[in-house]
């Protein structure tokens, strides 16, 4: 059981460390730190880096969340902790 329940926390914590690393490159990185990189390419008339500052980002972290409760009921069924 102990193995279990380790290899689940386990799981769970690789699944947030993936999507703080992705949320990270897109906020702080694209809309920060290659903001002058990503500025020479423009969608819908705003400079791209200009772009994921103000809506890139909360559109990522809203699909993140999508993501987030996918992938947990799929961990939580896979190490039978699921919710019926």
């Amino acid at each position: 059981m102990e193995d279990k329940s380790h290899a689940y926390w386990n799981a769970t914590i690789k699944l947030l460390r993936n999507i703080l690393i992705v949320w990270f490159l897109v906020s702080f990185g694209a809309g920060i730190l290659f903001a002058p990189m990503l500025n020479s390419i423009s969608l819908g008339g705003y400079p791209l880096g200009f772009w994921f500052a103000q809506q890139g980002s909360i559109y990522i972290f809203i699909i993140q969340i999508f993501y987030y409760a996918k992938r947990m009921g799929e961990i939580d069924r896979e190490f039978d902790v699921h919710e019926d």
